[in-house]
């Protein structure tokens, strides 16, 4: 494959001058300014339609949660005061802090929680399986709700403090949206508002300190604790170019990046100005994802085929150089070195042979039908996997076509079920943090439940019925093990999705950004300048 190619520094640094729609930012307010290149362009503002980390990243800016996870992984208080839970654990009851305002400032209460559990809870994964445990979710107050239960549930409060798929409050009328219908409203009660007014999607999204917001007066410890915003405006430059965004950080047009590329991070370690560290607590793992309602890959047997041609190492090599220290094989479907972690099954992703998965597709009966791969050329990262695959694909001689998009429109395709013709696809990439694929209720890939599944929509009862047993059985570890053996095997056997091993993703800022600490997920409160 070829190798990237990049702009010189000096056309770079030319480059950063004419940024397009670049904000022209007074001196004497740079400094109550976090200028952000982000890992992604911002196109969904609706965290509960979609999945994607760059979402993610704004609902942390402007919504808050009931319960948050602390970096040791416990779930703590965050809009809520406390929970009590009934002797027979049959009923739990929050209460919420006192003060509580949205952006509008109306008062947040408990029926505006009570909703927005109720759309969230169709769409995550882990509130899925729960849900048969569920009988009601209902407001007593202005200040308390409360779960009624059919059975203890202990796994209710990660549920709701999770940081793969978080519980984000809106006001009760947001979240009365249907949950598979975006929304675009952004009022939410968290340390910053949206400046929609502001919003260029492709270009720039700025974000302003929410002067009502109290925070928690405790030390901010993971995404739990105290949420203080100490920066009077977030502002994120969308800078497709790599090059140009390391010379926008070098210079100090730029205050931090959130997943430099790998290739430029020597540069950016000489530049006296710039810190790179590792800040996600995790690995990053990639993904191949397969359409499993469409041919080619509505055949179980065509995808085991492109397994058989795929080494990790390849896709790890072309994102995060050949240092063995910056990334991992981790050829199974929990995250490696935890205690789930197994390849019980996963031989097809040991055979790395071209030839001999050739063969396997002509059995399989691959009759040439089109291959339309989906890739965000905006992306770095996700590009780079997806360079892979295309070239997999090609050696293996299956008919590509190779449509690259920027990361916004691959998201708003992939939703797409009709067939490629009509504007579907085949294949996608991306990446999940370790941690979101540690248990099989987190491991959204995992999940095969058909239409109610994640893009690809994999229908394997097994899989479904094993992930119900684990919330049953998982306390105990034997069984526990058991089930995350069986889990991965089954989903060796229908590779429904390929993994392609984990990279470390440092990030980069300024020496003179304060408060940056290590988390589960990029969040800005507690971040300012000197």
């Amino acid at each position: 494959m070829e190798r990237r190619s990049f702009l010189s520094g000096a056309a770079a640094a030319a480059a950063v001058a004419t940024l397009p729609g670049a904000p022209a930012i007074a001196q004497g307010s740079v400094a109550n300014t976090l200028r952000v290149i982000p890992q992604a362009n911002l196109t969904s503002l609706d965290p509960v339609w979609t999945t994607a980390v760059v979402t993610r990243n704004h609902a942390f800016l402007i919504y808050d949660q009931i319960c948050a996870q602390d970096s040791n992984g416990d779930i703590k208080p965050q809009m809520a005061e406390g929970w009590d839970i009934a002797p027979d654990g049959l009923t739990w009851t929050f209460t919420l802090r006192p003060n509580l305002s949205f952006h509008d400032g109306e008062k947040v209460l408990a029926k505006d929680c009570v909703a927005s559990i109720e759309r969230w809870r169709k769409r995550d994964p882990f509130m899925q399986v729960l849900a048969p445990n569920v009988a009601a979710i209902e407001a007593i107050d202005d200040r308390k709700f409360r779960f009624r239960l059919t059975k203890p549930t202990p796994l209710l409060i990660l549920a709701l403090g999770q940081t793969q798929f978080p519980c984000f409050i809106m006001p009760e009328r947001v979240a009365a949206t249907d949950a598979f219908t975006q929304t675009r409203e952004t009022i939410g009660s968290g340390p910053f508002r949206f400046l929609a007014n502001e919003w260029n999607p492709g270009q720039r999204a700025v974000w302003s300190k929410n002067e009502r917001y109290v925070p928690r007066n405790e030390a901010v410890d993971g995404l739990a604790g105290g949420r203080v915003p100490k920066i009077d405006r977030v502002e994120w430059t969308i800078i497709s170019d790599s090059a140009t965004a390391a010379n926008a950080m070098a210079q100090g047009e730029q205050d931090y990046w959130e997943y430099p590329l790998h290739d430029l991070l020597p540069m950016l370690r000489r530049s006296r100005g710039v810190v790179v560290e590792q800040r996600l607590l995790d690995g990053t793992y990639g993904v191949c994802r397969f359409n499993t309602l469409q041919p080619p890959f509505n055949n179980p047997a065509i995808r085991r085929a492109v397994a058989m041609a795929i080494d990790q190492r390849d896709y790890l090599r072309a994102v995060a150089g050949d240092d063995p220290a910056g990334w991992g094989v981790c050829e199974g479907v929990f995250t490696c070195d935890t205690p789930l972690a197994n390849e019980v099954g996963s031989d097809l992703l040991k055979v790395h042979n071209i030839d001999r998965a050739k063969q396997a597709l002509a059995a399989a009966g691959y009759n040439g039908e089109k291959v339309v791969l989906i890739a965000p050329g905006d992306y770095p990262q996700i590009n780079a996997l997806s360079l892979v695959t295309a070239d997999v694909i090609r050696r293996l001689g299956m008919n590509l076509e190779f449509v690259s998009a920027d990361w916004g429109t691959v998201i708003q395709r992939r939703a797409s079920k009709e067939p490629v013709e009509r504007g579907g696809w085949s294949i996608f990439h991306t990446t999940s943090s370790g941690q979101s694929l540690s248990l099989p209720v987190f491991n959204l890939f995992l999940r095969a439940n058909g239409s109610r599944a994640w893009f690809g929509w994999p229908d394997v009862p097994e899989i479904e019925t094993l992930r119900a047993e684990w919330v049953e059985k998982g306390g105990d570890p034997a069984e526990g093990r058991r089930i995350a053996e069986e889990l991965n095997r089954i989903a060796m056997r229908e590779m429904y999705y390929v993994p392609l091993g984990y990279y470390w993703q440092p990030s980069a800022w300024a020496r003179n950004v304060t408060g940056v600490f290590r988390a589960p997920a990029t969040v800005f409160w507690n971040i300012g300048k000197s």
